[in-house]
């Protein structure tokens, strides 16, 4: 029977892959932002730099992005380590789809791929120049140089769909990616990190990957839903009769494009103590814009809730771009057995 072995969170937004001199290029968008969503409510930079006084200029300082900058492409390197080192036989990635491969015409809460093999292309100059201040930098980072062949895993990932379908839930099934924003049919950037940054690029490890709908109106699923998927995840996935040791990994996350340290240390004391209550109770008013990539880390929760696995946080950086506070914090945690914990 298949053994579930390994998990990991990884958080993959823009400012990792951005040289620190350059995230103003990212604050330049946040200050024309009249939506920036903080604990429940919209605010435009200006008030939400008033009800954050004094304010984050010092954290701006590029000295200190470079130590968090540093710290972060550091733990990237670490969990990288243990997640090529780990000899799993497959990867089911839990990430967010930003409306790059599924649009308005269907947003599934929950949906496998289980097809044979996906593409991973690189982005056109039209793609690149299309993109929102400062995202290019980042995003080329995340797709190979040339177009490549990713491999699924049919087997398991059907037995997943008929196994979470059975526990009561209706996950989406795709064979086939849809073309998506860039026409491609490509695996979208929760994907691409982890195959560029985390298994160095060239990698025949298979991949099912698993898409929460995190962000989107009108339904993304609460945390009692992720919590509760991820539980059925992993009991599907060590009902799987073959032989395999799969390993799950979160992409995505943590608060953004506001940081809130205190929401990102109480969910990530929770993820240490299991605290399957509080996972389950995050309210949907705070899992909005980037924070709702939370959900992807409930859902590999709830998968590995029942196992014993020891939890490593690498690190966690809250990475800030502008003195409203506005930015990206960066977590990166392994769930690994005990003989092997650091």
């Amino acid at each position: 029977m298949a053994a579930l072995t390994l998990g990991v969170g990884t958080s993959h937004g823009p400012l990792l892959n951005t040289p620190p001199e350059q995230w103003d290029l990212r604050a330049r968008a946040d200050r024309s932002n009249r939506a920036l969503a903080y604990r429940g409510a919209d605010y435009t930079f200006a008030e939400l730099l008033a009800a954050r006084a004094p304010g984050f200029a010092a954290e701006c300082e590029l000295p200190e992005r470079q130590r968090r900058y540093d710290n972060s492409r550091a733990a990237i390197d670490s969990v990288g380590h243990t997640l090529r080192t780990a000899d799993v036989d497959v990867l089911v990635v839990v990430s967010s789809d930003h409306k790059e491969i599924f649009g308005d015409e269907m947003l599934p809460q929950f949906a496998f791929f289980w097809g044979e093999q996906m593409r991973h292309e690189p982005f056109t100059e039209a793609d690149l120049a299309a993109m929102p201040p400062g995202l290019a930098l980042a995003e080329v980072a995340n797709v190979p140089a040339t177009g490549t062949i990713r491999r699924g895993h049919p087997e398991l990932a059907l037995h997943l769909i008929r196994e979470t379908s059975t526990a009561g839930f209706d996950p989406c099934a795709s064979r086939e990616l849809p073309a998506g924003r860039y026409g491609n049919h490509g695996i979208p950037h929760g994907w691409g990190f982890v195959y560029q940054q985390l298994l160095g690029g060239e990698t025949d490890l298979p991949v099912v990957p698993l898409f929460v709908n995190t962000f989107w109106e009108p339904n993304p699923p609460s945390a009692a839903r992720c919590f509760d998927f991820g539980v059925a995840l992993g009991r599907a996935i060590a009902s799987f009769p073959a032989d395999l040791r799969v390993g799950v990994v979160a992409s995505g996350g943590l608060s953004h494009f506001v940081v809130d340290e205190a929401l990102d240390r109480a969910f990530l004391r929770a993820l240490a103590e299991r605290d399957a209550a509080y996972l389950r109770g995050v309210p949907n008013n705070l899992l909005r814009s980037g924070t709702s990539e939370l959900r992807n880390w409930i859902v590999v929760a709830g998968a590995l809730h029942q196992l014993d696995l020891s939890l490593d946080v690498v690190a966690y950086e809250p990475c800030y771009r502008s003195e409203a506070g506005t930015g990206c914090a960066a977590a990166f945690v392994t769930w690994t057995p005990p003989a092997v914990s650091k």
